[in-house]
């Protein structure tokens, strides 16, 4: 399917530009956090800026793959962003990854598999309508909040956690947006400037885009990474059927779907915890702290 393999070019597009961010964003004093001179400090690095075209390269996939495809297909896809990011840090950093780490990756791999196949994701039944909208803005933005204050209080993998999650139901939001505004756009390209979808997707993203930079000041990658990766899609479904009213299957395949989700959720945990990616993250963190 199109749409699929779209999404797992996103997918790819977007773990290289985690782990291309994420090597700019050690290197930034732990107090510029949440602060606009995070994102002046690495606004003037060659690397991160990089990851921002790989980031860009992503949403470009991403809203192909929506244009086609229902959200609650495309956005549970992207679970293979982890999985590349693992794979991407292992390559850049010479690093070899056990059997653990590559029994997680097919895990992951069932697991999505499980999940599509038996979710069976179809198309929305409906535009969301201004209550919905507001509806879910609000529940969103205050979940969002809650998550950051809860980071504020929290230090190091606890914070980078959080504010994974945070970041991830941002851009789940930011993809609602971005669905809406390529449905505006195969319509009537002209009317897609005067809607305010557009604009909403640009300020969700920014904003998620903050989350994300903050993400991965404030922890070492194989912390942030599984967090956003997991809340990204699970968020995505909610919206996909709030929302859109898209399909996906109830009665026994509940029971098919929910193991999928947790093989992706379980095969995430062990891709954390690979020991050759959690040396090297313990080595980049003390050659941050000498060079302090």
């Amino acid at each position: 399917m199109i749409a699929v393999a779209l999404a797992v070019f996103a997918a790819a597009s977007n773990a290289l530009a985690s782990v291309l961010q994420r090597r700019a964003a050690r290197e930034v004093p732990e107090q510029k956090a949440f602060r606009l001179a995070l994102i002046l400090d690495l606004i003037r690095r060659p690397v991160w800026l990089l990851g921002i075209v790989a980031l860009i390269s992503g949403f470009a996939f991403q809203a192909a793959a929506l244009s086609m495809g229902a959200l609650a297909l495309v956005q549970p896809t992207l679970v293979v962003e982890l999985p590349f990011t693992m794979l991407l840090i292992a390559w850049m950093f010479g690093i070899k990854l056990d059997t653990r780490s590559w029994l997680a990756v097919a895990m992951m791999t069932v697991g999505l598999v499980t999940f599509l196949l038996s979710a069976a994701p179809g198309p929305g039944q409906h535009a969301p309508d201004s209550a919905r909208w507001l509806t879910t803005t609000f529940i969103t933005v205050g979940t969002v909040i809650g998550l950051v204050m809860v980071a504020r209080l929290m230090p190091g993998v606890g914070r980078a956690v959080a504010l994974g999650i945070a970041a991830g139901i941002g851009f789940a939001f930011t993809a609602t947006f971005m669905k809406e505004s390529t449905t505006i756009f195969d319509t009537d390209a002209a009317v897609l400037f005067r809607s305010w979808e557009l604009y909403a997707m640009v300020f969700t993203g920014l904003c998620s885009l903050f989350l994300l930079q903050n993400a991965l000041q404030s922890g070492p990658l194989v912390a942030a990474q599984p967090a956003l990766t997991i809340s990204d899609p699970v968020s995505s479904i909610l919206y996909g059927t709030l929302l859109f009213g898209e399909y996906v299957r109830t009665g026994g395949w509940v029971v098919l779907e929910a193991a999928g989700i947790g093989l992706i959720i379980y095969g995430s945990f062990l891709l954390s915890q690979s020991p050759p990616i959690r040396a090297q993250a313990r080595a980049a963190r003390g050659q941050a702290q000498e060079g302090a």
